[in-house]
């Protein structure tokens, strides 16, 4: 018997400063929802229902390089989130409000989406997706 996996339940990104990471995903829309304090977590959703698990044991580490990211040595492992909006122009008005650095986009990917990535203050990777219809010239 086959299984169908149909959405993902949330992404748990960990930080290494509770207050600093909550703000900043507050500004991208998300609110506190259960505080999980034995598991030093959160869940927090968002108007549309999308969850996020902060997970507030991260280590910090120097210019807030990511390892997955960042480094040389290319190690196995989740290297970013990403995310669907309505509108990029909405968000990159939000995020230009708000003072949210973006490090690359918008561009086109494969004539099927916009995108965006950004970084938290901890230097973990969000990508955030307008999908776009398919052209005449794409079908």
């Amino acid at each position: 018997m086959a299984f169908r996996v149909t959405s993902y339940e949330h992404v748990g990104i960990r930080v290494t400063d509770r207050d600093v990471a909550r703000k900043f995903y507050e500004l991208l829309g998300w609110e506190e929802v259960i505080d999980l304090p034995k598991y030093h977590a959160n869940e927090m959703r968002n108007a549309d229902g999308v969850y996020i698990n902060l997970i507030f044991n991260g280590a910090k580490r120097p210019d807030d390089r990511n390892i997955l990211q960042d480094e040389p040595i290319k190690w196995p492992g989740v290297t970013h989130a990403a995310f669907v909006v309505e509108d990029m122009d909405d968000l990159l008005l939000k995020l230009e409000r708000n003072g949210i650095a973006i490090s690359e986009g918008p561009v086109i990917y494969s004539n099927r989406r916009r995108v965006v990535f950004l970084r938290d203050p901890d230097g973990n990777v969000l990508e955030f997706n307008e999908l776009l219809r398919p052209s005449v010239s794409a079908r």
